[in-house]
């Protein structure tokens, strides 16, 4: 059936007028974003669920009943889906890495596979399980004949874990050692080296001995496994030992044991350079979502960002949209920030509106949470400019979806209750500022059961024991059949506020006011003007679980107000607004002048 589907989508495509540069006129803030891990999303060729190899799961990496392993996923299955993810109101599909990985890493009994995509080895070719480069070049060329753009994920902070330390052979763990205990200069080694502060090549030059604190070595069946072949030399890697995710350690430990790149060596930012340019000269990629962002020196992303919008640029890809990863769980989006100013990335992932909606809406804090959280945005490099380009989101394939931090937080609350909880994040997603993002399963009402590995469900019909026994919110189907269901409840709401947002043009670029908000569970209130005309669109949010009704202060132009979703109330004597919103009921008005 899948291969019938996706010969007959390419008939379709065929027949359309090519319309990637029209896509590409549209600025980040346009988009409304679809996540997807490819190996969990469709499986559009059997033939390659072992990525060609011969062996059992330890050596192929494949093994559909194994939440750590390869299920099956690949760049067929999904160029196969888009007509559901176009439908679903996405604009732009950012797919996790495509690399090819290592297939199997980890100790005895400790093993699982690449399936997510992080353990690269080769930097320049699809992985085998995913497919061919051809694949992924129909992916694209499909994508952008739909109008729909298309981000990869990558990664420049490590690679697989193939580099071993002769002191820590045989241990669960390699503690991390630090430059001023194990200095480059340790007994008379690097003479000359001036310290990884100097990032010249004529300074690298003069590090020559990698044994300054661990001495790492390759075992011989992997010394030339990397791609391109400079990513084997160790003399490019920090070799100090496992992160600890603080200090110095956080941009110079092994990322769980992966081997870390010395990004301060200029070989590596223009080796980085070179590779990912080279995606977007060969396939016209819209953006890169960067992978452990916050775990690399801010000089490497000073030199790195700009050259890669300049290959986008010389390619015609004018508005590529750049995003890091800096994982922080806080309503306070200063420490993201400073992403923007000090490794001056455009934009970076928003953990803290995942925050604020977790709280508020999967918790009882106050409406407050978001005057906190947008009190920062002219903290950015380009203030509300630059906030209005982050991709925001309620739920990952790291963190966990938002619906299991609702059934957790209330674990009593009846399944209307949960839904009714999934969908205000829904509406709150898809109308403030930001770019929306939604993770694949989400609108088919997948809970996972916690972080990581447990919340990366397959959309197509799984075997994985643990996936399969979840209730799933909104409807009775479980994960042990295909996911793709138009009907379903929460597919049906995101289609049509992702309508709502890309046809209104002050919930995609509008400035924003906050109008009303509460130190307890109640009511949020936000206005949004359109950029052209001034025109007001009022956002309200009720994160109670009770009916609330509330005068809300308006623009002084806003005569009466139409319902755009939910309901709207009339405007008073006194010219504000009285909502009367339902237990956890939003509402999408839009003004209307005597103009």
């Amino acid at each position: 059936m899948i291969r019938t589907l996706f010969l007959s989508l390419l008939a379709g495509v065929a027949a359309l007028p090519a319309t990637a540069q029209d896509v590409r006129q549209r600025l980040p803030e346009d988009e409304v974003i679809y996540f997807v891990l490819p190996d969990r999303f469709e499986n559009g060729d059997r033939a390659n669920d072992r990525g060609g190899l011969t062996g059992d799961r330890l050596v192929t990496g494949y093994d559909p009943t194994a939440k750590g392993f390869y299920h099956g996923g690949d760049l067929k299955g999904l160029t196969a889906r888009l007509p559901y993810i176009k439908a679903l109101g996405a604009t732009a599909i950012w797919v996790g890495p495509i690399f090819r990985n290592k297939p199997v890493q980890g100790g005895p009994g400790q093993e699982s596979a690449g399936y997510h995509g992080y353990w690269v080895t080769d930097f320049t070719r699809v992985d085998p399980h995913l497919g061919t480069d051809a694949d992924f070049k129909t992916l694209v060329d499909t994508a952008h004949a739909m109008g729909m753009k298309v981000y990869m994920d990558i990664i420049a902070n490590h690679t697989a874990d193939v580099i071993q330390y002769r002191e820590c052979v045989g241990k669960t763990e390699c503690v991390y050692r630090s430059r001023a205990d194990y200095p480059y200069a340790a007994s008379g080694k690097n003479r000359g080296f001036a310290g990884d502060g100097v990032q010249t090549t004529e300074n690298f030059a003069k590090l020559t001995d990698p044994s300054f604190a661990y001495t790492p070595f390759v075992p011989v069946g992997e010394r030339s496994v990397k791609v391109p072949a400079w990513l084997n030399d160790v003399m490019l890697y920090h070799n100090r030992g496992d992160t600890t995710y603080r200090n110095e350690s956080s941009t110079m430990g092994d990322f769980v044991g992966l081997d870390d790149l010395m990004t301060e060596n200029p070989r590596v930012v223009a080796g980085m350079i070179d590779i990912f340019g080279g995606w977007i000269d060969r396939f016209g990629i819209d953006g890169f979502r960067i992978d452990t962002a916050r775990h690399v020196n801010p000089e490497f992303w000073q030199a790195f960002v700009p050259a890669i919008q300049a290959r986008a640029a010389a390619r015609g890809i004018p508005n590529f949209h750049i995003f890091g990863e800096v994982s922080r769980h806080s309503v306070d989006s200063g420490s993201l920030a400073q992403h923007t100013v000090v490794d001056r990335f455009p934009a970076v992932l928003d953990f803290a509106f995942r925050e604020a909606v977790v709280q508020t809406v999967a918790g009882t804090m106050g409406t407050d949470a978001f005057e906190t959280l947008f009190a920062g945005d002219p903290l950015y490099a380009k203030g509300f400019d630059t906030a209005r380009q982050l991709p925001t989101f309620t739920g990952n394939h790291d963190d966990g979806r938002f619906a299991m931090v609702v059934r957790k937080a209330f674990p009593q609350a009846s399944d209307a209750e949960i839904l009714s909880r999934v969908m205000l994040s829904n509406a709150m997603l898809l109308s403030l500022r930001g770019v929306p993002t939604i993770y694949s399963g989400d609108e088919q009402g997948f809970v996972g059961d916690g972080n990581d590995q447990d919340a990366r469900e397959d959309m197509f019909a799984s075997q994985v024991a643990s996936y399969n026994d979840n209730k799933l919110v909104g409807t009775t189907a479980t994960t042990a059949k295909t996911n793709f269901t138009p009907g379903h409840p929460l597919y049906r709401q995101i289609a049509a506020l992702a309508k709502l947002r890309t046809s209104t043009p002050a919930l995609t670029r509008g400035r924003q006011l906050l109008r009303a908000r509460e130190e307890k569970a109640g009511l949020l209130a936000i206005s949004r003007f359109d950029p052209t005309s001034g025109g007001e669109v009022l956002l309200a949010f009720n994160t109670s679980d009770a009916p609330i009704t509330r005068n809300v202060q308006i623009d002084t132009a806003s005569i009466r107000f139409r319902a755009l979703a939910g309901e709207c109330g009339s405007v008073t004597e006194t010219g504000a607004i009285r909502l009367t919103l339902p237990a956890f009921g939003y509402a999408v008005c839009a003004a209307e002048t005597d103009k």
